[in-house]
């Protein structure tokens, strides 16, 4: 299941009145899960192509291998644009087994390859950080709970 939420929503503790950090976040429990922030440089001029590619192909794929994604989104800087998601997994041997499988996933080559052919390069740079909670973290309440 992929769990799409606004960056406000995921970051930001609620701005209702009656909120208190007691009702907005909980403390994380100790735990082996781990996050993963993935980041892609994009271009834009086959920006459009490689969004559609992502939401109608590369999700749909990923499922199958037990990615679950967070959320997703597009950030801009002078330089360049990203793109950038979050993926939680159960433990780092899961997201290795889980990355290997996909990027052995036939389907998922020849899409690749096809829009490569129609659209050029749709990924530059790739950065990658795994991450694990502390055990004093907070969590907001609208990030799955490991």
């Amino acid at each position: 299941a992929f769990h799409l939420m606004t960056f406000a929503g995921l970051f930001m503790p609620s701005l209702t009145a009656h909120a208190s950090p007691v009702e907005t976040t909980v403390p994380a429990k100790k735990q082996d899960a781990v996050y993963q922030l993935r980041i892609y440089e994009i271009f834009e001029t086959n920006k459009a192509a490689f969004h559609e590619r992502f939401r109608d192909h590369a999700m749909r794929i990923m499922t199958r291998y037990g990615f679950d994604i967070i959320a997703l989104w597009e950030a801009k800087t002078d330089q360049r644009t990203e793109f950038v998601y979050l993926i939680k997994w159960p433990d780092a041997n899961v997201m290795r087994q889980g990355w290997e499988k996909l990027m052995a996933d036939q389907e998922w080559s020849a899409i690749k390859a096809k829009s490569a052919a129609e659209h050029g390069a749709m990924v530059g740079e790739i950065q990658e950080k795994v991450m694990t909670l502390t055990d004093y973290s907070l969590i907001p309440t609208g990030l799955p709970r490991p």
